[in-house]
């Protein structure tokens, strides 16, 4: 069951924002004009991504920016969650 949610955490946003891009590609550009912020947001911060696609159409205003700070946090938390994890098999940890 761990690693049934590791998977779902690594992949889930980045496979949300694939289909995403896959399914409407025009939104998708409308939301980026270029290529580079997203690959770069689908390899770093993927849920920051995929709730920016989610919000930014309509502008980003008031209360978006909480869910982009939830979004960062999750993140965040997915990286050092991973560090966290492994902190036993670091010999100076221990």
């Amino acid at each position: 069951m761990c690693c049934f949610f590791t998977t779902v955490v690594f992949l889930g946003p980045r496979m949300g924002v694939l289909v995403w891009w896959l399914l409407r590609p025009l939104y998708f550009q409308a939301v980026f004009q270029g290529f580079v912020w997203p690959l770069l947001g689908l390899i770093f911060a993927p849920w920051t991504t995929l709730m920016y696609l989610i919000i930014a159409p309509g502008g980003v205003f008031g209360f978006d920016w909480v869910w982009l700070g939830l979004a960062i946090l999750a993140d965040l938390g997915t990286y050092a969650g991973g560090g966290y994890g492994n902190r036993d098999r670091i010999r100076e940890y221990v």
